[in-house]
């Protein structure tokens, strides 16, 4: 009889010390994949977890930023860490040259919910006294479907978004932002004219009024001297409109899809040459058809671009011009929806 109590007590106490470490079970299966997430002041952003070689790792893109890789990621217990550090110059010496520097980290904890994420981003003040906490939540993206045949894609009725004489099927973003969009000559341009010594003008963004789903988009695009733009496809998705003429590939490029795939080609016209875009989104894939070179051939697309409208791939959404950035102009902007 005592010798079954003696046993019954080691098991008890073994589960009690074991228990605490099978609760905290460091597991990443739950947040693996990609997820859309909502920021703090609802800024739309992106993540994507993967487990390489036995750690890891975690690509995330925030706001207008481009997609870059964080820090650090680990487990603590079943939440998922993700870290950030920020680089502060605190002093120079008389010559402008830094001689302290400190490193801001900052940090996401996440909680996962089946295909929800709930949690914090926590940054420390810029002087030290606090931290700042701000909620963030996040839903799991479906997986990438398989590269379409665009062969047998199926298309509707050319529509023509511009009419070549004023902004009819076209409103702002953002209603609170000056317009330096108009029309002259048939063509639609932008001039996001900034004088000196008076306060900076917020420009912003135009887009269609309708919202498509999957399509093929055609237009031309004439582009000054270092100039920047972008065409938003869905509202979340940016081919990227930059003076970047025998420049290497970039996905930062004329045509690219911005910071996410770069052209396989170089296809530019140099500045103030109308160059041509064919740009086909079919199930989530990509295709970029620049000045008659395909310079991106049905390609996945992983996730939003800077600047998205929303972090929801699921919806149709609009057209839209960059037009915060600098002068550019747009003529014969046609779309064919494709039917399923």
């Amino acid at each position: 009889m005592k010798k079954s109590i003696l046993i019954l007590g080691i098991v008890v106490a073994s589960q009690m010390i074991i228990s605490p470490f099978l609760k905290a079970s460091n597991d990443p299966s739950p947040f693996l994949g990609s997820w859309a997430l909502t920021l703090p002041n609802n800024v739309p952003g992106w993540i994507e977890v993967r487990q390489e070689d036995g750690y890891l790792v975690c690509d995330m893109l925030w706001g207008w930023a481009s997609v870059f890789p964080l820090d650090n990621v680990y487990m603590d217990g079943d939440k998922l860490v993700l870290t950030r550090n920020r680089d502060i110059i605190r002093k120079k010496n008389a010559v402008g040259e830094p001689v302290l520097t400190h490193t801001l980290t900052s940090y996401m904890v996440l909680t996962a919910d089946g295909d929800q994420l709930t949690g914090g981003y926590y940054t420390p003040e810029y002087d030290g006294m606090g931290v700042r906490e701000e909620p963030v939540s996040g839903k799991k993206n479906p997986p990438l479907p398989p590269a379409p045949d665009l062969t047998k894609v199926k298309y509707g009725d050319k529509i023509s978004l511009f009419n070549g004489k004023d902004l009819t099927g076209w409103k702002m973003v953002d209603s609170n932002s000056t317009n330096g969009f108009f029309v002259k000559d048939g063509v639609l341009e932008n001039d996001p004219v900034q004088e000196e010594g008076k306060p900076h003008i917020r420009y912003g963004n135009l887009r269609t009024e309708q919202e498509f789903e999957d399509f093929k988009l055609t237009l031309e695009v004439n582009v000054p001297k270092n100039g920047n733009s972008g065409v938003y496809l869905r509202g979340i998705y940016e081919i990227q409109v930059y003076d970047s003429y025998r420049l290497p590939q970039n996905s930062h490029h004329m045509g690219a899809l911005y910071s996410r795939i770069i052209p396989a080609v170089n296809a530019e016209k140099p500045a103030g040459e109308w160059q041509s875009m064919d740009i086909t989104l079919c199930d989530r894939h990509l295709t970029v058809i620049l000045n008659g070179v395909t310079i991106i051939d049905n390609q996945p697309v992983k996730g939003i671009t800077g600047g998205a409208l929303t972090s929801d791939e699921s919806k149709p959404g609009p057209i839209y011009l960059q037009g915060d950035h600098d002068k550019v102009k747009y003529r014969n902007i046609q779309i064919r929806q494709i039917i399923k």
